[in-house]
């Protein structure tokens, strides 16, 4: 008997859009709300900060030609729109200060060709194996290594979907210790992630959102240090506890047994070539590379002395434009001393602005909504429509509400670098308002996207992990719930005292 067309049709699923679609349906919203939402401004002081009690209304003067005209131009003007020095008004052809995202924007490509060319040298790599290979009799101490290890990654540069190319090692490395699947997930998922959770030099987090914000991403380094410190080693022992059980009693395994895995175990880590001399340089290079970025960008007179000290005589300064540079340069010295050769290193420095210029076109497209907000002067009246609800709150209540705000904007936008974009130029202010430092808000936002991404079905890195590792995400999400709530208890914690020191 024939099957009917009807029968055979496939079932449509639903597929949540992804960050570009978000975005550009949020543009063409804020675009239209610009129509009805009324205009203001407030005074600002001489950090430019706006002066609470100070809002009053104001006429855009746009006419609907230039209100279409500036939904045509948003993402030009979010790239590299100037906002003039007199009015405001941010534009292609003003002349003031520079508003668009190009500084961050090319500070993303830069940082992205450094990880490609650092992966391409197989560095990296083979670093993680021999690290593995030597503790491999030794499990609790593998697992905390290789967590810690994916941690720095995830603290430093963000690391995510270069994670997924270690799945390969763990997974044989778990199963022959005696754990399982989900330790080796585990691994990696939790390690990377609490390390972006706990950022401190993140350029997709820390430095998109403190660049947003207007202030440096060295500002509140030392606080998300300590967070860093004491997030990790919790993370590592739910892990351990759990494989622990697993060890012990293997039907406590929430994920069991898989076809293939006495293969696996057979197999082990298998054998690794030692270092060559050129790997052990290039590690060398990028943990050298990452150091001296953060004594480069950390304000040390103003950590040390108060916000109003001077700068001392050594103290760098940078920021994005020196910091792209500095990547560029280190990333051609990597790719020489890796040995990739001329045509292996142009051709590298090219695919790596490629994989990431997706993130560079995210941060400007929601820089783009911060330029409609501001052309049609209703980013004041929004922050006016919050000023009485925070400077009605003790700084502790202000940094746990920024926290539960931002849970689930990083829901909706599943991108950390358009998250940050996106809400950091409303958000920051607030604190002005609250009396609390805007690097708070920066720490809030980038805990609650971390929390988020542990979790979030929108990822390619948690669903590609979960796949590579044979869990089923409804196993994952039983395994990580309870150090969720833990993550989220301590998160809220920490935040609520920075704010109030």
């Amino acid at each position: 008997m024939a099957t009917s067309p009807a029968a055979t049709k496939p079932k449509r699923t639903f597929h949540f859009p992804s960050a570009f679609t978000v975005l550009f349906g949020v543009t063409v919203l804020v675009w239209l709300l610009a129509f009805i939402v009324p205009t203001g401004a407030y005074k600002l002081d001489d950090s430019g900060a706006p002066i609470p009690g100070s809002y009053e209304g104001v006429d855009s003067g746009l006419s609907f030609g230039d209100r279409l005209m500036q939904l045509f131009m948003a993402p030009v003007n979010g790239l590299y729109g100037v906002k003039a020095s007199e009015g405001g008004f941010i534009g292609p052809y003003e002349s003031g200060e520079l508003f668009g995202a190009v500084g961050v924007f090319m500070f993303v490509l830069a940082i992205g060709i450094f990880i490609t060319m650092s992966m391409k040298t197989g560095a990296i790599d083979a670093g993680v194996a021999r690290v593995a290979r030597r503790f491999q009799s030794h499990g609790v101490v593998v697992i905390a290594i290789l967590m810690v290890l994916f941690s720095l990654g995830g603290t430093t540069e963000g690391m995510a979907e270069e994670t997924l190319g270690f799945y390969a090692l763990v997974i044989p490395l778990a199963l022959s210790l005696g754990y399982d699947r989900m330790v080796a997930a585990a691994t990696i998922l939790i390690g990377a992630g609490i390390g972006v959770l706990a950022s401190t030099v993140n350029p997709f987090a820390t430095g998109v959102a403190s660049e947003a914000s207007g202030i440096s991403i060295g500002d509140g380094i030392g606080f998300r240090l300590l967070m860093y410190v004491v997030l990790v080693p919790v993370g590592v022992l739910f892990v351990v506890r759990y494989a622990g059980k697993v060890k012990a009693d293997p039907t406590k395994s929430l994920v069991g047994a898989q076809e293939g895995d006495a293969e696996l175990i057979a197999l082990g880590v298998g054998e690794v070539p030692e270092l060559t001399g050129r790997q052990k340089s290039v590690l060398a290079i990028v943990g050298l590379t990452f150091a001296f970025m953060i004594f480069a960008i950390v304000p040390w007179a103003q950590v040390i002395g108060g916000p109003d000290a001077a700068s001392y005589g050594w103290q760098l300064d940078w920021y994005f434009p020196e910091l792209a540079a500095l990547f560029i340069v280190m990333s051609i010295v990597v790719g020489l001393i890796g040995g990739l050769g001329e045509q292996g290193l142009t051709s590298t420095l090219v695919r790596g602005a490629g994989d990431f210029i997706g993130v560079g076109l995210i941060i400007v497209l929601a820089r783009g909504i911060t330029v409609i907000m501001n052309n049609s002067e209703i980013t004041d009246t929004v922050l006016h429509s919050m000023e009485d609800v925070v400077s009605n709150t003790s700084a502790g209540v202000f940094g746990g509400l920024m926290l539960l705000i931002n849970i689930p904007l990083a829901f909706l936008v599943p991108s950390t670098s358009g998250h940050a974009a996106l809400a950091m130029p409303i958000l920051a202010p607030l604190a002005d308002f609250a009396n609390v430092p805007r690097a708070m808000v920066v720490t809030a936002f980038q805990s609650a996207s971390g929390i988020v991404n542990l979790i979030t079905p929108t990822s390619a890195v948690v669903m590609g992990g979960l796949a590579l590792a044979k869990v089923r995400y409804d196993q994952y999400l039983r395994f990580i719930a309870p150090l969720l709530l833990v993550l989220v208890v301590l998160c809220t914690a920490f935040i609520a005292i920075g704010a109030t020191l």
